[in-house]
């Protein structure tokens, strides 16, 4: 039988008297304030022709687009989603007798500047058959609370790898594995929490302006966790 090299030698996954190992874990957790917040819009109309239905949606679709556009780059995205025209039916009479038609258009809208935010979703929600929801708080995908979070979970398993050396009267000799397990962030977008959220809101318009919405942004967890293994230098038990 041939002695494996040392290059194809299996690993020994806890240490030796030489070299003995150390496996710990650091995590961390902050709460940053966020970057950007989401509102869902939906603008309904309704008419006793396809067309009619049709042109309404269309012109109040555009008073929309057109009233959310103005605040310029306080928008950073705006999408417009679902659409729909829909029949609804006379419950009475036989055939499909139409009675109606119902047309839906659904839009999103972020936006980085929170003092804006306040005054459109109330400028928006003063329009006609005009539905708003939200806002969602999230982070940016490429936030740099996420790097934060990370370097600090692995200065935490540094940490902890040095007290427990420590308590052995010795200290570390090197890094042997640092292995990303996951990091359950605030999911970009999400729904906030009961409370941290705007209710949603439907009305039509009135003569008055109504006064703009005070909107508190919704802290965000980060959420790191790194596993880590060292080699120390023998103790003296």
């Amino acid at each position: 039988m041939t002695t494996p090299s040392p290059d194809t030698a299996p690993a020994v996954p806890y240490g030796t008297p030489d070299a003995p190992r150390i496996a710990v874990r650091g995590e961390a957790r902050l709460e940053v304030d966020p970057e950007i917040a989401r509102i869902g819009i939906t603008v309904a109309a309704r008419g006793k022709d396809r067309r009619t239905a049709l042109d309404d949606l269309t012109r109040r679709n555009a008073t929309v687009l057109d009233l959310i556009k103005t605040y310029g780059d306080a928008v950073e995205k705006l999408e417009t989603g679902s659409f729909s025209i829909t029949p609804e039916l006379k419950e009475k009479g036989r055939g499909e007798r139409i009675h109606a038609y119902h047309g839906r258009v659904r839009i999103t809208a972020e936006l980085t500047d929170f003092t804006a935010l306040g005054e459109l979703t109330t400028r928006v929600a003063d329009l006609d058959l005009t539905h708003v929801d939200g806002p969602w708080w999230a982070l940016r995908l490429n936030s740099p609370a996420y790097r934060e979070a990370r370097q600090q979970a692995v200065r935490e398993a540094v940490q902890r790898a040095q007290e427990y050396a420590e308590a052995l009267g010795t200290t570390l000799a090197a890094l042997v594995e640092l292995a990303d397990i996951g990091a359950e962030n605030a999911q970009p977008l999400a729904p906030a929490a009961p409370g941290g959220r705007m209710r949603s809101m439907s009305y039509a318009a009135e003569d008055t302006t109504a006064a703009p919405l005070d909107l508190e942004p919704q802290r965000q967890r980060v959420y790191a966790q790194v596993n880590a293994r060292f080699t120390m230098r023998p103790p003296q038990l």
